[in-house]
């Protein structure tokens, strides 16, 4: 049996979307209200869901303490209340979209969980607005 696991998890990071090697009016014009040069914040949701055979002897797909520890060490401590262009090393030359940020996410948080397991990132970056990466 093949059960999905999900830990929901927050932080709050500031972004500007834009890309350097374009004109002023272009960015204006791809980016709109996301290329501010003074940047923007977004209050981002993510699910980290892991999905594998439970353990017999456990009962557990992975144990949940451990899953929060790696999205604490890998993404709250890594984003959280930072401005994701400027201080998160990832993104000094990549655009940091919520597409972009979800895979970022899954490379960082892939190595730390079993390779017989799936894994799918789930970004909220407004209620209304999310992206969901799985490695694929």
């Amino acid at each position: 049996m093949r059960v999905t696991v999900s830990r929901k998890a927050h932080f709050n990071a500031a972004h500007r979307l834009y890309r350097k090697d374009w004109s002023d009016e272009k960015n204006e014009s791809v980016f709109d209200k996301c290329n501010n040069p003074y940047f923007h914040g977004h209050n981002y949701e993510l699910i980290v869901s892991v999905t594998g055979e439970i353990d017999k002897e456990t009962g557990y797909v992975v144990d949940m303490k451990v899953l929060k520890q790696i999205i604490k060490e890998e993404v709250e401590e890594a984003f959280d209340h930072k401005n994701l262009n400027i201080e998160v090393p990832e993104f000094k030359d990549l655009n940091p979209t919520a597409e972009n940020i979800s895979v970022v996410i899954y490379n960082k948080m892939r190595p730390k969980i079993d390779a017989d397991l799936d894994l799918e990132i789930t970004l909220y970056e407004t209620p209304r607005n999310f992206v969901t990466y799985s490695g694929n």
